[in-house]
C-alpha cells in the first residue's frame, strides 16, 4: 500500500482527494495546520500531520516522518511553495502541484496545455495575495514545476477550471442552487449563453491521482466537465437535480444597472468563453461524470447544508426590481 501525503485535505478539494486515495488503497496523510475541523478525525487510513507549509523545517519534517510515495499539493498559493516543495520531495514517486486554468494568459477557445501561453508573474505578483494576481502566481508555480522536472523531479501540474461540487465552501454554484430552490424567477445576466467550464470535484480529485501514477514529469493536465454547459443550462441543470421549474429571465446591462448591477455581479459569469481541452488528461485514463449525477449529488448537499452563496451576487430585493422593470419593457 502505498503512502500518500496531502498538503491541505479538509475543505474542499482536498478533501476529495483524499477520498479518492483511500478509495484507491492507499494510506494518507493530511498536512496542515488544523484551523479547520478534519472530516477524517476518526476515519480508519488516514493520519494528521499539523504544521504550516510555509515553514520549511516543518515541511521537511513531515516528509522524514510520513515518507511519501505520493504527494499532493492543494494550498500552495504562491511561487515560492511550489519551489521549496519541489525541493523538499525531489525524491518522492511523483509531486502533484494543484494548478489553475486562470494560469492562461490568452483567450483561446479551447486552451491548451502547449500552446496556450501562460500569464506572466513579477516579484510584486508573486509575493501578492489578491485575486488579481491568482492566475500569475498559479502560472509561476507551474514553471516552478516545469524546471524541477528539469532537475530529475517527478513533479506535474494539474490545472482545472472552476470546481463545483459538496463541500464547495466558495458558494459560487450555491448562490444560484439557493435561487433555483427558493424562486419561479430568476435573473440570469445577458442572454445565457457565456460559457465558463467547471470542474466537479470529484473528477478533479481522480485526475490528481491518476497525474501522480502515470503522469509525465514536466507536464501540466487541464481539468474540467467534459460536457461544458452555459449558465442557462446550467441553471437547467440544477433545476432538474432538484426537481423544481424556475423561468430564466434575461437581463442585459442596460436593464441591471436600473438597480447599480452590471453582467459581471453575479457569480460563473465571465465575458469571454472559457473552456479547457482535457484530451492530454484523458490519454490517462480519465473521463469526467456526466454533469446531471455530477449536479445531483451536489444538489443534495447543497439542501443538507446551510450554505446560500447569497454574499456572492445580488440581492434577491435588487433581483425583483429588475424582474419588475423587464416586465414593463
Amino acid at each position: 500500500m502505498d503512502e500518500a501525503l496531502v498538503v491541505g485535505g479538509t475543505r474542499f478539494i482536498g478533501r476529495h482527494t483524499v477520498e479518492e486515495l483511500l478509495d484507491h488503497d492507499y494510506r494518507v496523510t493530511v498536512f496542515n495546520r488544523g484551523e479547520h475541523a478534519s472530516p477524517f478525525a476518526d476515519r480508519e487510513g488516514v493520519h494528521h500531520y499539523a504544521g504550516d507549509r510555509t515553514n520549511d523545517r516543518e515541511l521537511l519534517t513531515a516528509k522524514r516522518e510520513v515518507e511519501p510515495d505520493v504527494v499532493i499539493d492543494c494550498v500552495a498559493y504562491h511561487p515560492r511553495d511550489v519551489r521549496k516543495a519541489t525541493e523538499v520531495f525531489a525524491d518522492v514517486g511523483a509531486y502533484v502541484y494543484v494548478s489553475s486554468g486562470a494560469a492562461y494568459a490568452a483567450e483561446d477557445v479551447p486552451k491548451r496545455e502547449d500552446e496556450t501561453p501562460l500569464c506572466d508573474c513579477s516579484a510584486d505578483q508573486a509575493a501578492d495575495d489578491t485575486d488579481a494576481t491568482y492566475g500569475n502566481r498559479k502560472a509561476e508555480g507551474d514553471r516552478m514545476v516545469f524546471r524541477a522536472a528539469e532537475r530529475g523531479v517527478n513533479a506535474m501540474a494539474v490545472r482545472p477550471t472552476v470546481v463545483y461540487g459538496p463541500h464547495d465552501y466558495t458558494e459560487r454554484l450555491d448562490y444560484w442552487l439557493h435561487r433555483v430552490d427558493e424562486y419561479d424567477r430568476v435573473v440570469v445576466p445577458g442572454d445565457g449563453t457565456n460559457l465558463w467550464q467547471r470542474a466537479y470535484v470529484a473528477d478533479v480529485a481522480s485526475a490528481l491521482r491518476l497525474v501522480a501514477e502515470s503522469g509525465t514529469p514536466g507536464e501540466a493536465y487541464n481539468v474540467g466537465d467534459r460536457n461544458a454547459l452555459t449558465l442557462a443550462d446550467t441553471l437547467r441543470a440544477a433545476a432538474d437535480a432538484l426537481d423544481t421549474d424556475v423561468e430564466l429571465v434575461r437581463a442585459s446591462d442596460r436593464e441591471l444597472s436600473t438597480v447599480g448591477l452590471e453582467l459581471g455581479s453575479f457569480p460563473l459569469y465571465r465575458p469571454a468563453p472559457h473552456l479547457l481541452d482535457t484530451h492530454k488528461l484523458a490519454a490517462l485514463g480519465w473521463d469526467s461524470t456526466p454533469v446531471a449525477e455530477a449536479m445531483a449529488t451536489t444538489a443534495r448537499e447543497h439542501r443538507e447544508g446551510d450554505r446560500t452563496g447569497v454574499e456572492n451576487g445580488p440581492e434577491r430585493a435588487a433581483e425583483e426590481t429588475v424582474l419588475d422593470v423587464l416586465e414593463t419593457i
